[in-house]
């Protein structure tokens, strides 16, 4: 039960991604900013830090949201390419944890001086986006394929087989008028 509420055992094709990703940013966007006017509100523009901004139960539920949201995307989407989102996200985390301790250790290896990431990790960030949005959905048991296999050469019987065996069979010939 759980599996299809996280996206683990759903598919989602890759025009059902996109779609979904956007919808996401523009609700995002909207509670954003919902958040931003209900804080204006309460104070004066020049009293708001953007430290207390980040401590709000609002914006907390608002990152949460947003990060199961992407999660279960992400997920349903690396179903469907027909790899193991069980593998695939902690891999990815894993990568993204080291890359970060090495922008960290070593500053010149760094994107930039506020970022903290290699350009190892932007290629790898790039990469997963890139499949996520353009690898072609995987043909693996239970993915969205034809019920009967193609015919090729070797399976397809020729038209004077087909009428050898209608003829010895007795059945009459078919009447398309």
């Amino acid at each position: 039960m759980l599996g299809f509420v996280f996206g683990l055992n759903a598919r989602l094709g890759r025009l059902h991604f996109l779609l979904a990703t956007v919808a996401l940013a523009i609700v995002m966007t909207a509670i954003c900013f919902a958040i931003a006017m209900a804080v204006l509100n309460n104070n004066s523009p020049g009293a708001i830090r953007p430290e207390d901004l980040t401590k709000s139960w609002a914006m907390i539920a608002a990152i949460v949201f947003f990060g199961v949201a992407t999660f279960t995307l992400q997920s349903m989407r690396i179903r469907d390419i027909g790899w193991d989102p069980v593998c695939v996200v902690p891999a990815w985390f894993a990568l993204m944890i080291v890359d970060h301790v090495v922008a960290g250790r070593f500053p010149a290896w760094g994107i930039g001086q506020e970022q903290q990431a290699t350009a190892v990790g932007a290629l790898v960030n790039l990469a997963l986006m890139l499949a996520l949005m353009f690898w072609p959905s995987g043909d693996s048991e239970g993915s969205y394929s034809a019920p009967l296999p193609p015919r090729t050469r070797a399976n397809k019987p020729s038209l004077s087989n087909e009428r050898l065996a209608r003829v010895s069979q007795g059945s009459s010939r078919p009447t398309w008028g």
